[in-house]
């Protein structure tokens, strides 16, 4: 069970609410080309299709800022200007219509130039990210903490979470990252107890897909479990849909996110007698039309299989021959094994058609 949730301060990125008790948010960076509008924009409709609900861009130089203003109104969930150095290009982002910043004022350098940047998002009432790394650690704080520690970390945050209070802005979200999940977990948690600004959390570089799902699953999962964070990034080399995937996948893992079906499935074992994986990846794949939240059992044989299909919404538990269709822990159809999955499929659709018209199985499923 998560514990409580931290209750931080609510900032608004366009229409999405980030912190407070709003729900978790997964977002991602495009990897093309801002200068490039129309192969930006249609990453960027792809990935809000796969679930995203914040997406980040790149700004290298002042073509990519001002190409911001027309991906911005084509696209339909908001977008965050990534910005280094260049304190022009935060300015010129904010022109364009961005709904945040992502910045790391120490690398700015001048304090009127952060504050001619704050003053302008305060103006527009658009919220700053202030992103601190493992790479990118003040070398002062590194030299002084003896390498890179989470208790530098969370210091290097919070000084430049600091240098934009003292102009007044509140308007902040915070992410510490590490490759190191101890280091970015335990730097995270000293912040979340520092401050009541939002948090968000991921496992930078965290390498190819094989290897980075399960690192930024037990980093960022860690986190949530005890009620920190308020927005995650799953950073992965590879297609950004991804990384979305993984995202939602880790929320509905935790019962922080009800979004589709969610299946329940046997590792199988020398007791199965049906092909278990391809009628689970098929079930997957007809359940993909269903974005309402259902737990779906399909088990392979009469040891677990049962129990486990009677506690989804529904279940199959197959045998040789024949195989058994559940709802609600109840049988409601024994069925060849080769009918199974066209028989659950009818009775969740069933379901679905009657609770719509106000039938007899009007019942939350």
């Amino acid at each position: 069970m998560i514990s409580s949730r931290r209750n931080s301060r609510s900032i608004s990125l366009g229409p999405v609410k980030i912190g407070g008790m709003a729900p978790i948010t997964v977002q991602t960076m495009t990897k093309t080309d801002t200068r490039d509008i129309e192969t930006t924009i249609d990453e960027i409709k792809r990935l809000a299709s796969a679930g995203c609900d914040i997406i980040r861009s790149a700004v290298p130089d002042m073509q990519a800022a001002q190409a911001l203003k027309s991906i911005c109104n084509a696209i339909p969930i908001p977008l965050i200007a990534d910005i280094h150095f260049d304190h022009h290009l935060a300015l010129e982002a904010i022109k364009s219509g961005v709904h945040g910043l992502r910045i790391n004022p120490g690398n700015i350098r001048s304090e009127e130039k952060v504050k001619e940047v704050v003053a302008a998002a305060k103006d527009r009432q658009i919220p700053i990210r202030v992103g601190v790394n493992a790479g990118s650690l003040d070398p002062e704080i590194k030299q002084r903490y003896g390498g890179v520690t989470a208790q530098g970390l969370a210091e290097s945050a919070l000084n430049e979470v600091r240098r934009l209070e003292r102009y007044g802005f509140e308007h902040i979200k915070i992410a510490v990252k590490a490759f190191d999940i101890f280091t970015m977990t335990e730097a995270v948690k000293i912040v979340a107890n520092a401050c009541p600004y939002p948090l968000h959390l991921g496992v930078t570089e965290s390498g190819l897909p094989d290897e980075g799902i399960v690192r930024s699953s037990i980093g960022i999962g860690a986190l949530l479990m005890q009620g920190i964070g308020d927005t995650i990034r799953v950073s992965l080399t590879g297609d950004s849909a991804d990384e979305i995937i993984t995202g939602i996948r880790i929320l509905k893992t935790l019962g922080l996110r009800e979004s589709g079906p969610v299946i329940v499935s046997c590792p199988t074992c020398g007791r199965c007698q049906i092909p278990l994986q391809e009628i689970a990846r098929e079930v997957s794949r007809r359940l993909s039309q269903f974005a309402e939240p259902i737990q779906v059992a399909v088990m392979g044989c009469g040891v677990n299989g049962p129990g486990e299909a009677q506690q989804a919404d529904f279940g199959i538990a197959g045998g040789r021959e024949t195989g058994l269709i559940f709802k609600k822990g109840k049988i409601v159809a024994t069925l060849p094994s080769e009918q199974l999955v066209d028989g659950l499929i009818r009775e969740i659709e069933k379901s679905f058609a009657d609770r719509e018209t106000g039938g007899k199985r009007n019942e939350k499923i």
